[in-house]
């Protein structure tokens, strides 16, 4: 699993246990849709960390609690 592959889940799981939308998510992290769109494809591959915190301010959490999850930590990420 990538970093941006283990992003793309976690977005994922988020917003579907909040039962919100990709525009949701841009709408409540001040992010453009297209930007969120990107992550989502997969056509962003190292998102920034400003971008990070404000998709995490979105979702009513800190940086930290939003990289905190399984996938996440048991991945020895490779350079790409």
């Amino acid at each position: 699993m990538t970093y941006a592959d283990a992003i793309v889940l976690r977005l994922r799981q988020l917003c579907a246990q909040r039962g919100i939308t990709v525009n949701r998510l841009a709408t409540l992290s001040g992010i453009t849709q297209s930007t969120v769109e990107d992550i989502m494809a997969g056509k962003t591959k190292n998102p920034k960390l400003k971008t990070l915190h404000k998709l995490a301010v979105g979702l009513d959490m800190t940086v930290s609690e939003l990289l905190n999850f399984p996938e996440m930590n048991e991945t020895a990420f490779e350079d790409e």
